[in-house]
C-alpha cells in the first residue's frame, strides 16, 4: 500500500472518546476550509460503527459550516431505529461544540429483489487519458503559490478526466462530466471501509459539472463555491483500487445554486452508487476575492 493511501486510510479510523462518539483527525488540501468529502467519509465510518452486520444503503447528509482543517472534528451518532430489515443512524459531525454537518443513513440486511440499472456510457478507457495530478504538475508555475504544493504533491486517488475543463481559460461546455478514478494501491477486503472511501472520493469534482455551461472554475479568484448537502445510495460491492467511471449531470441552476448527480460505475459495467449534490456557486463583484469552502 502507498504511503499517501496509507495516511488516507489512517484518517477514516477513528477514535472512541465515549459511547457511539468518535474523534476523527484532519486534513488540509488546499480548499480553504476542510473538504466536504472528509467529513462524509468520517461520519460514514462513525455511523457504521454502531451497525455491525448491516450494509449501508443510503445517506443524506447537510454541511452546516465550513470545516477548519487544522482541528479534529467529534462525531456523535444516534441510534434512531433498528426494524427487522432497516436500521437508521444520524451523525452529527461538530468542532467548538458547533455542528459542521448532520447526516441520516439507513443500513439493510442482505436481501435479493428485482433487479435493473441504466447503461454505462460509452467513453474513452482510463488508460488512454492523463491523470488530472499530472496535469497540474506541468503548469504549476500557474497555480497560485499558497496552494501549489497541495495541488501538485502526490494524492492517494488518482483521477483521469474525459473532456477536462482548462481551469485557466475555461470554455463553455456540456453540463456533463465523466471522469474514471481508483486508488493509488490496493485496499483492503472490508466492503464497508470501500464505500467509506468512496462517500469520500464522491465530492471530488461533482460540483464543478454545474460550473461546466457557464465557463467558470474553482480556479478563478472571484468565485465563491461550497457543498451544501450531499446525498448518496449504493447498489453493490466494489472495490475502489479497480477503476471505477463517475458519470454526473446538472439538470439545472438557479439561485446561486448548482444541481448535481452522479452515477458510479465499476469497469465492467455495473451501476454499484448514485450520488446527488447541490452546490452554491456565485461569481463576486469586481475587486472581491474568495476561495473554495467545499470540495
Amino acid at each position: 500500500m502507498s504511503a499517501v493511501l496509507g495516511n488516507l486510510l489512517d484518517l477514516l479510523t477513528l477514535e472512541p472518546v465515549g459511547t457511539d462518539r468518535y474523534l476523527g483527525q484532519t486534513q488540509d488540501l488546499g480548499f480553504g476550509n476542510l473538504f466536504g468529502g472528509h467529513v462524509l467519509g468520517q461520519a460514514l465510518v462513525a455511523a457504521s460503527n454502531s451497525c455491525v452486520g448491516r450494509n449501508v444503503h443510503s445517506l443524506h447528509a447537510y454541511f452546516i459550516r465550513a470545516g477548519n482543517p487544522k482541528l479534529p472534528i467529534d462525531y456523535q451518532v444516534d441510534r434512531i431505529r433498528d426494524g427487522g430489515s432497516f436500521s437508521v443512524r444520524r451523525v452529527t459531525a461538530l468542532q467548538n461544540d458547533a455542528p459542521i454537518l448532520i447526516m441520516s443513513t439507513s443500513f439493510q440486511v442482505q436481501e435479493h429483489g428485482f433487479e435493473h440499472q441504466a447503461e454505462m456510457p460509452d467513453v474513452a478507457p482510463p488508460e488512454s487519458l492523463v491523470s488530472e495530478l499530472d496535469k497540474a504538475r506541468s503548469v504549476k508555475d500557474l497555480i497560485p503559490a499558497r496552494v501549489r504544493e497541495q495541488f501538485t504533491c502526490d494524492r492517494p486517488i488518482e483521477i483521469r478526466q474525459i473532456d477536462p475543463v482548462n481551469p485557466f481559460k475555461p470554455v463553455k461546455k456540456a453540463p456533463v462530466r465523466y471522469a474514471w478514478f481508483r486508488t493509488v494501491g490496493a485496499m483492503p477486503d472490508d466492503p464497508t471501509l470501500n464505500k467509506c472511501l468512496l462517500t469520500y472520493a464522491s465530492d471530488f469534482g461533482l460540483l464543478g459539472t454545474c460550473m461546466r455551461p457557464h465557463g467558470v472554475t474553482f480556479y478563478q479568484p472571484d468565485m465563491m463555491t461550497a457543498s451544501l448537502d450531499h446525498a448518496m445510495w449504493f447498489y453493490g460491492d466494489f472495490r475502489m483500487d479497480d477503476w471505477l467511471l463517475y458519470a454526473s449531470d446538472s439538470p439545472v441552476a438557479g439561485h446561486g445554486r448548482g444541481f448535481n448527480r452522479g452515477n458510479i460505475f465499476t469497469r465492467d459495467g455495473r451501476l454499484v452508487a448514485c450520488v446527488t449534490q447541490e452546490g452554491l456557486f456565485r461569481q463576486l463583484a469586481e475587486g472581491r476575492e474568495t476561495r473554495t469552502s467545499q470540495g
